[in-house]
C-alpha cells in the first residue's frame, strides 16, 4: 500500500488537493475563503490531468531526428486540457472577484449567511 502511494505520489496530492478544496467551499462562510477553495481543488484537477499525461521515458510530441513512431511521444490532450482549464479558472476567478466587490459594497460583509439575512430584510421592505 505505501510502496504505491509512493509511486502514485502526484495523484495522492492531488487528491488531497482537492479535498482541501473541497471541505474549504463546504465549510466557510466567507466568500473570498470559498473562491480560495475553488481555486485549490482547480490546482488538484489540472495536477491530476497533467499526472496522468505524462509518460516517463517519452518526449513532447515534435518530430525530431525523423522518429515518427507515436510511442515516441506523449499525448498532448491532456496539456491543451490543462492549459485551457487554468484561462477558465483565471475567467471564473475574475468574474467571481468581481461579483464579491459588489455584494460586500452592498452589504459590507462577505459572511454569505449575513448576505442572505439582509437580502430578506431588503425584499420584505419593498
Amino acid at each position: 500500500m505505501l510502496s504505491t502511494l509512493l509511486i502514485n505520489y502526484e495523484e495522492a496530492v492531488a487528491i488531497i488537493l482537492f479535498g482541501i478544496g473541497f471541505t474549504m467551499l463546504l465549510f466557510h462562510r466567507n466568500l473570498i475563503k470559498k473562491l480560495i477553495g475553488m481555486n485549490i481543488m482547480d490546482t488538484g484537477v489540472f495536477l491530476f490531468l497533467a499526472s496522468m499525461g505524462y509518460i516517463s521515458g517519452r518526449k513532447a510530441p515534435i518530430i525530431t531526428d525523423g522518429v515518427q513512431e507515436l510511442s515516441a511521444y506523449i499525448n498532448p490532450v491532456p496539456a491543451g486540457l490543462v492549459l485551457t482549464g487554468i484561462v477558465v479558472s483565471v475567467s471564473v476567478t475574475a468574474v467571481t472577484l468581481s461579483l464579491t466587490i459588489r455584494l460586500y459594497k452592498r452589504y459590507h460583509t462577505l459572511n454569505l449567511d449575513d448576505i442572505y439575512m439582509l437580502s430578506r430584510h431588503e425584499t420584505e421592505d419593498r
